[in-house]
């Protein structure tokens, strides 16, 4: 077998397990490998001021962290710049949202090297409930000759879902939509997943 099959094989079946299965949908063998999570540009800053119109409700929500994945060599991070305004006296939807955030999903091959696909998107939806959070953005950057360049053309959304624990209340978690599977169509602003996957390492801040 080619060392590009054997690629396709690990990727493929490393995101058939659990969680995010679809994070990596329609992986192949990429030229990219060797990648380090340092390697990849850093997230691009949100180009809109943080300033809310005046009367109007602000969310924020920031940090960096690393969930759990139930398979061995594998690291998934996810960073998050995201905000949002809303009208007081309105519905749930935001009046306005802005921000960055970035999946990386890390993971050693069956050579001993590293693949790294990751994805910077562009927030177009944030919500938040107490302890709760609902991010959604589409695509703007990804790993050069990565599995998701098709997606950017596309600029297909993707969303998470945070629970930002407080003191005593268990682990934070987090949840990933990935991309929608063929046939699926679009998912919509600020909708995700149940946040499912506790944090190891980083959190979270929300308000």
């Amino acid at each position: 077998m080619s060392n590009g099959s054997r690629r396709t094989s690990a990727l493929g079946s490393a995101v058939t397990i659990g969680l995010v299965a679809t994070i990596a949908v329609g992986i192949t063998a990429a030229s990219h490998t060797g990648w380090a999570a340092a390697d990849a540009p850093a997230p691009t800053k949100p180009a809109h001021s943080s300033i809310p119109p005046v009367g109007a409700k602000a969310t924020n929500l920031k940090g960096w962290a690393r969930m759990y994945f139930p398979a061995p060599d594998n690291d998934i991070q996810v960073t998050v710049d995201a905000h949002a305004t809303f009208d007081p006296n309105g519905a749930w939807r935001p009046t306005r949202s802005w921000g960055t955030f970035r999946i990386s999903h890390r993971l050693r091959l069956p050579d001993g090297t590293w693949f790294t696909n990751w994805g910077d998107l562009k927030v177009d939806c944030l919500t938040t409930g107490g302890p709760t959070a609902t991010v959604t953005g589409t695509l703007t950057r990804v790993t050069p000759g990565g599995p998701w360049e098709d997606m950017l053309k596309e600029h297909t959304r993707m969303g998470i879902s945070f629970y930002v624990a407080g003191r005593n209340a268990g682990p934070s978690r987090i949840g990933l939509s990935g991309a929608p599977l063929p046939g699926e169509g679009e998912l919509s602003r600020c909708m995700a997943p149940a946040a499912d996957a506790p944090l190891i390492k980083g959190g979270y801040t929300l308000n």
